[in-house]
């Protein structure tokens, strides 16, 4: 294992679907959307190679998606479905992981809505690569049980996915 957390090699698998045509996906993602979530594995000691589904939406498409699975009539900016219990993910932190083995391990499903990305990057000032990287490093943090119930709760997110951008080069300007 290397320093980082993560087994030499072992990049995770970002499997990204298109499913809106409002917002271009510029074709450098397929390099830093992984990034984003290796470096957030590696500060969550996961030593798995892992896949996470990213699936990119309008805000229609998340409205109805926040509706149904989370009773909100409302749209968001991202969604995460995990496909792992509690104890699977605190397994996956054990120096030789018992789910280890040849194939990518499922973490589970991060919805992103790009036409909501776009508008809060222009509102906050920063590049849109910067706000799908927050965007997907929060969702991914959701996946790895995280949550934000409280003002601590949503602190610890920030600053976990914060970590993980400024690594990647993702800064404020």
């Amino acid at each position: 294992m290397s320093g980082d957390g993560m087994r030499a090699g072992l990049r995770p698998v970002v499997a990204v679907d298109n499913r809106q045509d409002r917002v271009a996906v510029p074709d450098h993602w397929p390099s830093l959307l992984p990034a984003v979530v290796e470096r957030l594995l590696a500060a969550e000691g996961l030593a798995v190679p892992v896949e996470v589904s990213l699936t990119f939406v309008d805000d229609a498409a998340i409205h109805e998606l926040n509706r149904r699975y989370r009773g909100k009539d409302a749209p968001t900016d991202v969604l995460s479905f995990p496909q792992l219990e509690q104890e699977e993910i605190a397994a996956l932190r054990d120096p030789v992981p018992a789910v280890l083995g040849p194939d990518l391990l499922p973490l589970g499903d991060v919805v992103i809505s790009l036409e909501r990305a776009a508008a809060q990057a222009r509102e906050y000032g920063h590049s849109l690569d910067r706000e799908v990287g927050y965007l997907l490093a929060h969702g991914v943090l959701h996946l790895l049980g995280y949550d934000h119930p409280d003002a601590e709760g949503e602190r610890l997110m920030h600053a976990k996915a914060e970590a993980a951008l400024a690594a990647c080069g993702l800064v404020r300007p």
